[in-house]
């Protein structure tokens, strides 16, 4: 697989929403804007709301999660724990033995699946909390430390497997993207990438999108059959901070229309399935990871740091396989 580093985008001006506190309730609320640049064919994406504070006071939030019945389940990787926090905001502990877990999945069947950074991939039953081990090493050796993952509609599941609280030196010696067959076979499907982190497929499951960490460009790789991958190549590059270059993303999503949702130092940067930029959303606190949840799928959820974040969007977010 090739993940080659060398196409650049057509750049893009980018005006910054400014976010003011209007209220001191329970559920804070700020304002938020969009501006971009398009080209003629892609149109802006703006949020329809303002963006609310869910709850704050954890650590390090990560992997929101939509069970599809009224709940985000999300992680709070340095203590350990997965929570679950319903519409008024109130959150409750799933597990406080999550094994850091990082990014959450709920498939159609009602599983929770989980990137445990101590060296598997598990997937949870939501009622009795009991977990089963879907994977934990490749070629003889443990995983570095999984990080996000999604399912196929071959009920296969892609996950990226960096070096964040990996051992050293990293048990696979390179960092890269996996494949769980539905029969439990595990695959290499990638070549090194500098630490690959989100992950999303298509509406159409042709396209697999990868968010490396430690660089600007994103990478889509074309989906030749289960876990087969092929033409890696840039998708598209996020925008850098003021004075800085080659800060890369972390969590993503789709939404059903293709378009591509990715969390990054400076908020969450939209595009389109062509990789043109069609907005960025500021947050409170620099985002980690998004989903899409509400009877709609239209309510986007975003951890950031020590808090829960959500806005209602225009556009619904895909439902996993």
């Amino acid at each position: 697989m090739h993940t080659q580093n060398g196409f650049k985008t057509k750049p893009v001006v980018i005006h910054l929403g400014v976010i003011t506190l209007v209220t001191a309730s329970f559920i804070l609320q700020f304002d938020t804007s969009i501006t971009s640049a398009n080209d003629a064919l892609d149109k802006k994406i703006n949020p329809v709301g303002k963006v609310q504070t869910v709850q704050t006071g954890f650590t390090f939030t990560e992997g929101p999660a939509w069970d599809g019945e009224g709940a985000v389940y999300f992680s709070d990787i340095p203590n350990t724990a997965i929570y679950r926090v319903g519409d008024r905001g109130e959150a409750t502990v799933f597990t406080k033995d999550s094994k850091h877990t990082n990014g959450i999945l709920i498939d159609s069947k009602g599983r929770l699946l989980a990137c445990q950074m101590d060296g598997q991939v598990v997937a949870y039953d939501i009622q009795s909390g009991e977990t089963k081990t879907l994977a934990d090493s490749f070629d003889g050796k443990r995983f570095n430390a999984p990080n996000d993952l999604i399912i196929d509609n071959h009920g296969g599941i892609y996950f990226t497997d960096p070096l964040f609280r990996a051992p050293e030196p990293l048990p696979q010696g390179i960092q890269a993207v996996y494949y769980i067959a539905k029969t439990g076979e595990v695959t290499r499907v990638t070549d090194h990438i500098a630490a690959p982190n989100g992950i999303a497929l298509s509406p159409d499951g042709k396209q697999l999108y990868v968010a490396p960490s430690r660089q600007s460009e994103m990478l889509v790789y074309e989906v030749s059959g289960a876990g087969k991958l092929e033409n890696g190549r840039v998708l598209c590059e996020l925008t850098q901070p003021e004075g800085k270059s080659g800060t890369g993303g972390d969590g993503m999503v789709v939404d059903v229309r293709g378009n591509l949702y990715f969390t990054t130092n400076l908020g969450v940067e939209i595009f389109s399935p062509s990789g043109s930029k069609l907005g960025l959303i500021e947050f409170p606190e620099q985002p980690a990871n998004v989903t899409f949840a509400g009877p709609n799928r239209t309510t986007m959820y975003v951890t950031a740091r020590t808090g829960v974040y959500r806005v209602e969007m225009p556009i619904p977010g895909l439902a996993p396989n």
